[in-house]
C-alpha cells in the first residue's frame, strides 16, 4: 500500500472511531468533515500527500469556515479552490445547526487562519506543488465542536471524552507519520505540538512548533507569517534564504 492509500485508510479508521463517540453537553454540535466532505479531503491527499515529506505540519481541528466547509486542513475556500486547485462535492451533514451552516465551497465566509497559513506558504513557495514537494499539512483531530455559535476546542472537552478521542487521534497521527516519513512534525500552535510530542515520543524525528495563525492571537495579528517563518528558520526547519 503506497503512502496515499495508507493515509486514506487511516482516515477511514479515524472516522469510524470518532463517529462512534458521543459528546454530551455543553457540546451542542459536532461536525466530522471526513464524513460529508470526504471527496475534497481525499482529493487533497491524492494530489499532494504522496511520497516522503520532510516536514509535516499539524493543526488542531477544523475551523467553522475552513475544513468544516472544504474537508481540507485550514481549508479556507478561496485558498483551497484557487491555490490548491481543489473543489469537489460537499454533502449535507446528517444534522446541521443553523448557527453553524455548512455550505461547502459556496461558503461566503473566509477562515482567517487558513488564509494566513496557505497564503504564507504561497508567498514563499509560489506554486502549491513546490510546497508539497516535501511538506504536508494534517489536523490532529477531525471534529469541530460547538457550543451554540461558539467553538469548543478539543482540549476543553471533559476528560472522559478527551481520553478516547485523543487515543484515536494519536493512532491516526502515528499512521500518517508512518506513511509520510517526516524528519520534522511541526505543531501549528501549542496544543498540536504538545499532542505530537506525546503521541510520537520515542520516535526518531523532531518536533517543532510555530505560532497559530488564529485572529484570537494578538501576536498572529501582527504579521503571522513573518513570525512563523522566523520560528521555522530559528529551529532549523527552513533556511533563511
Amino acid at each position: 500500500m503506497d503512502s496515499i492509500e495508507q493515509q486514506l485508510a487511516a482516515a477511514v479508521r479515524l472516522r469510524e472511531r470518532v463517529d462512534a463517540m458521543r459528546f454530551p453537553p455543553p457540546v451542542t454540535q459536532v461536525y466530522d468533515p471526513l464524513d460529508y466532505a470526504w471527496a475534497p479531503f481525499a482529493a487533497y491527499v491524492r494530489r499532494y500527500g504522496g511520497g516522503r515529506k520532510r516536514v509535516l505540519f499539524l493543526g488542531m481541528n477544523p475551523g467553522p469556515w475552513g475544513m468544516t466547509q472544504t474537508g481540507v486542513p485550514f481549508g479556507e475556500v478561496g485558498m483551497v479552490r484557487d491555490w490548491l486547485g481543489i473543489e469537489a462535492a460537499v454533502l449535507r451533514p446528517a444534522e446541521v445547526s443553523p448557527l453553524r451552516p455548512v455550505d461547502g465551497f459556496a461558503c461566503p465566509r473566509s477562515e482567517v487562519s487558513g488564509r494566513r497559513l496557505w497564503g504564507g506558504f504561497a508567498s514563499r513557495f509560489g506554486r502549491a506543488e513546490n510546497f508539497f514537494a516535501d511538506h504536508f499539512v494534517v489536523n490532529y483531530c477531525p471534529l469541530l465542536f460547538s457550543v451554540g455559535a461558539r467553538n469548543l476546542t478539543p482540549d476543553k472537552l471533559a476528560s472522559a471524552e478527551r481520553g478516547p478521542l485523543f487515543q484515536a487521534c494519536d493512532i491516526h497521527l502515528c499512521a500518517v507519520v508512518d506513511a509520510t516519513g517526516p524528519d520534522w512534525v511541526v505543531g501549528v500552535g501549542r496544543f498540536a505540538a504538545g499532542r505530537a510530542r506525546q503521541a510520537l515520543a520515542g520516535r526518531a524525528l523532531r518536533i517543532g512548533e510555530i505560532l497559530h495563525p488564529s485572529p484570537a492571537s494578538p501576536a498572529a495579528n501582527r504579521g503571522w507569517f513573518a513570525a512563523a517563518e522566523r520560528q521555522l528558520v530559528g529551529q532549523g526547519i527552513w533556511t533563511g534564504d
